[in-house]
């Protein structure tokens, strides 16, 4: 896969941050797909589904006694209380960099399961950017905010250890990926990523950074979804 796809992929959904010409490429086209935003319904979700769909981030051994967050019109809010550190929830599209031709694709829906210290220390990004763009703020003032509450320490640098799991084969990752593939990810703060041995002939490892979030991002796939049935992986 070449870095262009990774980046387009990564900054959609984690939100998380992006790699390079084909997310570019599609941000210049002048016929954008999602110029705005949709009206909130388009975001929202039956509680019901949207616990579920979150809970297939991981394997049932992980996200059965997680935490579980359903995003409503204000922001996301606990739908039930965890007992082993995890929290699973349902992005949505404005997890994605600012040039993202996806950052409004209200079909956009990334289940993810957060351990314990990302849990802590990503999370809070992705409650923040939600609760700013209900709030009403456009796409750069939500940008402004992540910069200016960075500045002031009032959101956290990633703690050692943090990752998640996407291993749904139910989400929707953005046009034209679909689920794309299942894997797991690293947060950790700017590194050079030849300390993974990323991005190599051969690496399993796809590595980002999002200077935004001001953070690196390491990306595994995996060879099974979270249901146990098997990717195809000769299409990575």
């Amino acid at each position: 896969m070449n870095r262009g796809k990774v980046r387009t992929i990564l900054s959609t959904f984690v939100l998380v941050a992006g790699l390079g010409s084909a997310c570019q490429g599609q941000a210049q086209n002048p016929k954008e797909p999602y110029p705005s935003m949709a009206p909130l319904d388009q975001y929202l979700m039956d509680r019901t589904a949207e616990i579920a769909l979150a809970r297939t981030a991981a394997p049932p051994a992980i996200s059965g006694d997680a935490e579980v967050l359903v995003m409503g019109p204000h922001g996301y809010e606990t739908a039930v209380k965890g007992k082993n550190g995890f929290v699973c929830v349902v992005q949505r599209s404005w997890t994605a960099e600012i040039d993202n031709p996806n950052f409004w694709n209200p079909k956009l829906r990334a289940p993810i399961c957060f351990n314990p210290p990302a849990a802590r220390s990503y999370l809070p990004f992705t409650i923040k950017k939600t609760e700013w763009i209900l709030g009403g703020q456009s796409k750069a003032q939500m940008f402004e905010s992540i910069k200016t509450a960075l500045d002031k320490k009032e959101l956290p640098m990633p703690e050692p250890g943090a990752m998640c799991y996407m291993l749904s084969k139910q989400g929707y990752l953005g046009d034209p990926y679909g689920h794309w593939h299942p894997h797991v990810m690293f947060f950790v703060p700017p590194t050079d990523a030849a300390a993974w041995g990323a991005d190599l002939p051969g690496s399993p490892v796809l590595s980002d950074d999002d200077p935004q979030d001001r953070l690196t991002i390491f990306m595994v796939p995996v060879a099974k979804w979270s249901d146990g049935t098997a990717d195809a992986t000769d299409a990575h």
